[in-house]
């Protein structure tokens, strides 16, 4: 084991088939990193989507051991999951059936009772979800209670993945608002449980953890404080240095999903599907949006029609394309459409294709039809005025081209961030800050994040091609498809 000169913060990231964990130093410098794949057991019959709850565990520990041996022993570790993965357990917290995975289906009836019960304007003001769907723990519980009763009946702790590990590691029993608020049964106005929620389903407000913030003290794992953490997203968003509703984060990966910070709930609407969470920094909550499609777009191009090139090689070629793409406009919806209005059945197109557009067009109006995306999103939320700035991160991050598309598309300044592991980062700030060491989230990633390249506006116009994005956008919702 190496000596712990200076002091070191262990990050750990579960999302939906992969753990990543990494250790940090006092400046943000990553020392190790670890990734472990696992298997879902899914059945497409039923719409389960399950896992073994002990993986969990058994990932935690073989990471912070290998990281602890690599790097040193760290200050302090701290954890950030998916949301809305479900965990029922005994008195002891053995855990009484396999973790049901957010993917899981198996409530979608469940989930139609609640809307007729409450009514989507109702839980939305109360949980900031605008949307009842198979997903929340409300409704997988209240599918327990209804079709597997022997499991309900003797459940007396009620886990969502963070609190798993975190009990597991500390056997302390608590949960922190920002994964919590998905659930549907946490009031985020509040900040405590939604009582005639769990009227509803069955459940008493002593089967679940104890709410701490974010970012708080929770135990010790052999020795090592433990502290908790927050949802995936909002980790990230903390981790590319967004700490105030100056700047927005953005993650084009096979997704796009944006984070954006506000402090207060925005209204109700009809038409929105734009969930609101409580944030991990005090008083502040985080819009999270997305597109369905985004890099997978620009990879399906590549793979059925530009095999030969890489995406750097594609990148050279697009970017002696002009801005508007010679009147190519395109819709990457290969998987329907999401935000900022939700049309699943929505499909892609590509419009005012002539003789002389070629490989290179094509490949840059897919760039700018997500730099568009942003762009309507941004509008849609009503942030052009109010950000200044965009945090990009993933794969399309490393692609100079898009990143200055997207800065000429919104006219922001955008950032890219040195350490690509931006959720690993993010749960180690949460951690740092959980033993002192920082004073506040802000002040930790002031020290902690640093900024890798900035793209200004360069002048560029997409005016005339934006509207003709939108139109086409439009014109798509007269179709029957």
């Amino acid at each position: 084991m190496k000596e712990n000169h200076e002091k070191r913060y262990i990050g750990i990231d579960i999302g939906t088939t992969s753990l990543k964990a990494a250790s940090f130093d006092e400046n943000g410098r990553r020392l190790g990193l670890r990734c472990i794949q696992y298997p879902l057991d899914t059945d497409p019959k039923t719409g389960f989507v399950e896992a073994d709850p002990e993986q969990y565990i058994r990932m935690c520990e073989q990471a912070i051991a290998e990281l602890t041996e690599e790097c040193g022993t760290a200050a302090a570790i701290s954890v950030d999951t998916q949301g809305e993965t479900l965990i029922l357990a005994d008195r002891e917290g053995r855990a009484l059936y396999p973790a049901v995975v957010w993917l899981d289906n198996r409530a979608a009836q469940e989930a139609k009772e609640i809307r007729a019960h409450f009514g989507t304007r109702r839980v939305y003001e109360v949980t900031g979800q605008p949307e009842i769907t198979a997903a929340w723990p409300a409704c997988k519980l209240l599918w327990f209670r209804r079709h597997r009763p022997e499991i309900f009946d003797r459940t007396e702790k009620i886990f969502l993945l963070e609190d798993w590990i975190l009990f597991r590691l500390t056997e302390k029993f608590v949960t922190e608002p920002t994964i919590q608020s998905s659930s549907i049964y946490y009031d985020i106005r509040a900040g405590q449980w939604w009582t005639e929620m769990l009227e509803l389903i069955g459940v008493r407000p002593e089967q679940l953890p104890r709410l701490v913030p974010s970012a708080a003290p929770v135990g010790h794992y052999r020795g090592v404080p433990v502290v908790a953490g927050a949802l995936d997203q909002i980790a990230g968003m903390i981790g590319a240095g967004v700490c105030d509703g100056s700047e927005i984060s953005e993650m084009t990966g096979t997704t796009m999903a944006i984070c954006s910070m506000t402090d207060r709930i925005p209204p109700y609407r009809e038409d929105s599907i734009v969930p609101c969470h409580v944030h991990a920094i005090p008083g502040q909550y985080c819009r999270i949006l997305w597109s369905s499609t985004a890099g997978m777009a620009l990879k399906w191009f590549r793979d059925s029609f530009a095999e030969q090139y890489r995406f750097d090689e594609l990148d050279a070629l697009a970017e002696n394309i002009p801005a508007g793409c010679d009147g190519l406009t395109a819709l990457p919806y290969l998987c329907g459409a999401t935000m900022p209005r939700y049309r699943p059945d929505a499909r892609a197109v590509f419009a005012g294709v002539h003789l002389s557009h070629t490989r290179a067009h094509f490949a840059r109006a897919i760039m700018e039809s997500v730099a568009f995306i942003l762009r309507q999103n941004i509008e849609y939320i009503g942030g052009m005025s109010s950000i200044r700035g965009i945090r990009i991160t993933g794969g399309g991050a490393n692609s100079r081209l898009w990143a200055q598309i997207k800065a000429d598309v919104t006219g922001k300044e955008l950032h890219t961030v040195a350490e690509s592991e931006t959720a690993c980062l993010g749960t180690a700030i949460l951690a740092a800050v959980g033993v002192g060491d920082f004073a506040s989230v802000a002040e930790a990633a002031r020290k902690l994040v640093c900024i890798s390249g900035t793209f200004r506006p360069s002048g560029e116009q997409y005016e005339q091609a934006y509207r003709r994005f939108l139109s086409l956008d439009g014109w798509i919702d007269q179709l029957s498809l």
